[in-house]
């Protein structure tokens, strides 16, 4: 693991890697430095752009849920630099293997707004071709993408292949037996797979202080796998040491695993309650530490964010929730027989089985009057 040294942005105390401080001044960081010297200001402002329009879909999806038009919504709220950090790191034959709330790396990876938003408004089973955009669909069994991920990544190796996969994952999936299966047979065979852990200090409604007495990033070392603590406010930093990784894997280093530090600013989901387990003052901390505000800072004093660029920011956002919303009261309710379609990719006797014996169900409840149900065969 990365340590906190004399020339590093790491705080000695905690061993976390920044870039950017919370009131949006530059830190150096020897480790991390040298992986972000390309980026510029023009780029640092696509950044921001990201993190902007990502929360403003984080904002729509919540009130499209609290005016019934979504069955439920993962809030992403305050995790905006992990997801834009991470993602703007790879490379598009990168395969990504996401938790529930990536959906803002959905966005960002291509995938069409309305058909993220399906499978939270229950019209569909997944949002978005994985083959085409290189992303998993979204996984709810807490940590066995971590599984995916790996065999996947040993996959690349024995196909040659200079790629690599990413399994994202929250603080609490690390106590699943998954996750650390994973890291035995990724260590084992040196795949190039990256575990990118956003630790957002709460695993449904229980803190992160609860199961993890140490640093989360000090678990993976212990298999063979270095590791490296950052700040996940801090897109910059994010951004570099998932570049880190990413090179690590790409000439053969094998895996590695990031923890980015985060705080969770919004309910774990639509049907949660989090100010039953959280105090308003721990949320009042972390609001200041926003990961958008302190970009949004270190450009305006660097001259580097007038109102022009400003206003082209909030345009994007603007079309984004626009089309979001459109697309998902818009969005066709799927025709019943369509929970066969994509199960698997070829036939298969007893799905065809099931399907037949669905159909002739369904056709007990055909209208009289000649005309087929939705969805039917005939």
């Amino acid at each position: 693991m990365l340590e906190a040294s004399a020339n590093s942005g790491a705080s000695p105390q905690t061993g976390i890697h920044q870039l950017i401080a919370a009131d949006g001044t530059s830190v150096a960081d020897g480790e991390l430095d040298p992986f972000v010297a390309d980026v510029d200001d023009a780029q640092l402002v696509r950044l921001y752009s990201d993190m902007v329009a990502i929360r403003r879909i984080d904002v729509e999806a919540t009130a499209l849920q609290r005016q019934g038009q979504l069955a439920l919504w993962p809030p992403m709220l305050g995790q905006e630099a992990s997801q834009v950090g991470s993602l703007r790191a790879l490379g598009g034959d990168d395969f990504i293997f996401p938790t529930y709330r990536e959906n803002g790396v959905a966005y960002l990876r291509g995938a069409d707004l309305a058909g993220i938003m399906s499978t939270w408004r229950g019209s569909a089973n997944t949002g978005w071709d994985p083959y085409k955009f290189n992303m998993a669909t979204p996984q709810i069994i807490i940590g066995s993408q971590t599984l995916h991920a790996t065999g996947y990544a040993m996959g690349l190796v024995l196909d040659g292949k200079e790629t690599l996969s990413i399994a994202y994952l929250g603080d609490g999936a690390t106590s699943q037996g998954d996750v650390h299966e994973s890291m035995v047979f990724a260590a084992s065979f040196q795949a190039p797979v990256i575990f990118f852990c956003q630790n957002n200090h709460w695993a449904i409604s229980e803190p992160v202080g609860l199961q993890a007495h140490v640093p989360i990033a000090g678990r993976a070392p212990g298999y063979g796998i270095p590791s490296l603590r950052v700040d996940g406010n801090d897109v910059l930093a994010v951004l570099a040491a998932t570049r880190w990784a990413a090179a690590r894997a790409r000439s053969g280093g094998g895996p590695s695993f990031i923890e980015a530090v985060t705080y969770r600013m919004g309910a774990h989901t639509t049907a949660d309650d989090p100010t039953r387990y959280r105090g308003v003052t721990e949320l009042e901390e972390w609001g200041a530490k926003d990961p958008i505000a302190r970009v949004k800072a270190l450009l305006q004093g660097r001259g580097k964010l007038d109102d022009d660029a400003e206003a082209a920011v909030a345009r994007r956002a603007d079309a984004v929730a626009a089309e979001l919303r459109e697309g998902t009261i818009n969005l066709p309710d799927p025709a019943p027989l369509s929970v066969f379609d994509n199960v698997y990719t070829t036939e298969h006797a007893i799905l065809d089985r099931q399907r037949d014996h669905y159909e002739r169900y369904l056709a007990g409840f055909a209208p009289t009057d000649g005309t087929t149900l939705e969805g039917s065969r005939s």
